[in-house]
């Protein structure tokens, strides 16, 4: 499962500087604007564990990163409508494992209307449903970083600061949907 999510940073220029973080840039989503940068994250379908991430400027989109979220032995990959057309990518394209990929990503909304009077089935719309039921435990993680661990703002200056920070966050979120899930002699066989 692949997402990204936005991490605020300062917009403030009240600083020594005078400055914003040049590093970081801002992008609109919905009708606000955000300034900061971009957590992009792959995590197990199975059991929610986040395995890879890496970080970007805000304005980048998500579909972007895509290459470097898929490991060697993923044979489908979820995600939003934010990333549909990724298997057109020239880098999915040119690598024979990431061309082969099944990648089931998610319909817009408004691509899956039907008429008030159809009373059968809608097989799309079930479809989509069971494709959101897979791909919403890539928000977990998102969930604990920024609300249990109060990360929801960068606290360096630059990428590179940040995402390392971030690596070690992500590994905590691990840890912690582990011990929620009753998994503590799993974790504790695969890291020792």
């Amino acid at each position: 499962m692949v997402d990204a999510t936005i991490i605020h940073a300062p917009s403030s220029t009240k600083n020594a500087t005078k400055s914003r973080d040049p590093e970081m840039h801002s992008t609109k989503k919905g009708n606000r604007w955000y300034f900061g940068m971009k957590i992009h994250s792959g995590a197990d379908a199975a059991t929610g564990y986040v395995h890879t991430i890496t970080a970007t400027v805000a304005n980048v989109h998500d579909i972007a990163r895509t290459h470097a979220l898929i490991r060697e032995d993923d044979h489908s990959v979820y995600g939003d409508s934010g990333y549909l057309g990724v298997e057109k990518r020239a880098k999915i394209r040119g690598d024979a494992h990431l061309s082969s990929v099944d990648y089931r990503i998610a319909k817009r909304p408004s691509k899956n209307r039907i008429s008030k009077e159809y009373r059968g089935e809608n097989r799309d719309r079930k479809m989509e449903y069971e494709k959101a039921s897979v791909r919403s435990k890539v928000e977990h993680p998102f969930l604990i970083v920024k609300k249990l661990f109060h990360a929801g703002r960068t606290r360096y200056r630059g990428l590179r600061k940040n995402l390392l920070q971030y690596y070690l966050l992500f590994a905590s979120a691990n840890l912690v949907m582990c011990l929620r899930a009753g998994r503590q002699r799993e974790f504790c066989m695969t890291t020792g």
